[in-house]
């Protein structure tokens, strides 16, 4: 964990609370020292910004690694939507793919 890297991202949250790649970086930057932490931010950005694909596959990932198997089934349902909404195609084969490996 980058303390210095944390301290900038979240200047630029205070500076720009709207911009979603800064609470996802963050939590990116929290992920291993801190995965509750991390968990919630990606949580919390999922909800304000439900149009921030790459938010759902590290969420699912997170939760996956604290044994939320349920809750990741149903983020992965969510982004795997959001993402053919968008026309992500890439992240909806992604996020498809982790799907199919928890059944």
């Amino acid at each position: 964990m980058n303390i210095d890297r944390i301290k900038l991202l979240e200047k630029f949250i205070a500076e720009d609370p709207e911009e979603p790649f800064s609470r996802y970086a963050l939590a990116l930057e929290l992920s291993h020292e801190d995965p509750n932490k991390a968990i919630a931010i990606l949580l919390t950005l999922l909800k304000d910004k439900p149009q921030y694909v790459p938010t759902y596959y590290q969420a699912a990932v997170l939760l996956l690694d604290q044994n939320r198997l349920e809750e990741a089934k149903i983020i992965l349902e969510q982004g795997i939507k959001t993402a053919r909404h968008q026309n992500e195609h890439k992240a909806a084969v992604e996020l498809k793919q982790l799907f199919e490996e928890l059944d």
